[in-house]
């Protein structure tokens, strides 16, 4: 067999990776255009951040109606997809992003960033960190070029979320940002982590669900950081290792972590949460699902579980203010 065509991993039907670096994704290309979303109103548009790079967003808004001239809060989404998997555009993302816009009542900003392996950690973070100072520009009268967060978005209500690796990004953006503050003066208010895609070579009882998804989440982290000499204990997947920076970094601020009892995952969001609840680090909620597996959500949007964890995610977003939509 040509080294071209030796398979070093493949997770079928979303990658094939080969010794020569050649990556085949099946699904990254099946994607949909930004539009006028029909079943919710939501209107969405695309924008470049850096061509240099090819950094990109997809931005939604809701449709205001009388609410035109309120400022509403924003969200700064960062999908997953182990680092090497996904991107904004695609249905799974899109359709979420249009019913979490429409229920939540917020201005969302889904990023692209580049992959691995052909783009091996830190470049996934970097991109998602120069998106996240684009969208702090548009604040108080900065020179962000986009209408929509000029216009709609309250900065004071800037919010990070992501699912799986996304939530991962969206923890470590929340860390730089308390390290290192935004642009016109915007900080960080709260977190949202759905599945975070956290690992460790501590033992912990959910990884042992599916012990085949464990090895791959482990494999997936060494193609996309061939660099992490400490492997899962790198603490940039395992947020609680020796020598991992002090979560005290978030800068005390809300933070929702959404765990599904049967993901491999689990425990480790678990242990997140309870290492932020005892340092006393932050506002931290907990919402675990019953039954369901990683990412479950996009799988099946609209079954209750889905429904109930979407609602948990909109009360954290704006608990002063909810859509009649996400009620009990």
């Amino acid at each position: 067999m040509a080294i071209e065509d030796e398979i070093i991993f493949e997770l079928l039907p979303l990658i094939r990776i080969y010794k020569s670096g050649r990556v085949e994704r099946y699904q990254d290309n099946e994607t949909v255009p930004a539009s006028v979303d029909p079943a919710t109103g939501v209107s969405s548009k695309d924008v470049v951040i850096a061509a240099d790079t090819g950094v990109s967003a997809r931005l939604y808004v809701p449709g205001l109606g009388g609410d035109a001239q309120r400022r509403i809060p924003v969200l700064v989404y960062y999908h997953g997809g182990a680092f090497c998997i996904g991107n904004p555009f695609m249905p799974i993302f899109h359709n979420y992003l249009n019913s979490l816009v429409a229920r939540a009542h917020v201005v969302a900003v889904s990023i692209n960033y580049r992959l691995a392996p052909e783009h091996p950690i830190p470049a996934a973070y970097d991109d998602s960190w120069k998106a996240l100072r684009w969208v702090a520009s548009h604040a108080n009268g900065g020179p962000g070029p986009d209408r929509w967060l000029a216009d709609h978005a309250d900065f004071d209500r800037l919010f990070l979320a992501g699912d799986s690796a996304g939530a991962n990004i969206a923890h470590h953006m929340a860390m730089r940002a308390g390290a290192e503050g935004l642009e016109r003066g915007v900080g960080v208010h709260g977190v949202v982590l759905v599945h975070p895609y956290f690992l460790g070579s501590e033992p912990v009882e959910s990884a042992a669900i599916n012990q085949e998804m464990t090895a791959r989440l482990e494999r997936f982290w060494e193609l996309a950081c061939p660099t992490a000499a400490a492997g899962v204990d790198d603490p940039m997947i395992n947020p609680l290792a020796d020598g991992a920076p002090s979560l005290a970094g978030m800068g005390r601020k809300r933070v929702l972590v959404c765990v599904a009892v049967e993901d491999v995952l689990r425990d480790r969001g678990r242990a997140y949460c309870h290492r932020l609840r005892e340092k006393r680090w932050g506002e931290v909620e907990l919402f675990e699902t019953d039954g369901k597996g990683h990412t479950f959500h996009f799988f099946d949007p609209t079954c209750d579980e889905a429904l109930a964890q979407d609602r948990a995610i909109c009360r954290f977003l704006d608990r002063e203010r909810m859509k009649e939509s996400v009620k009990e």
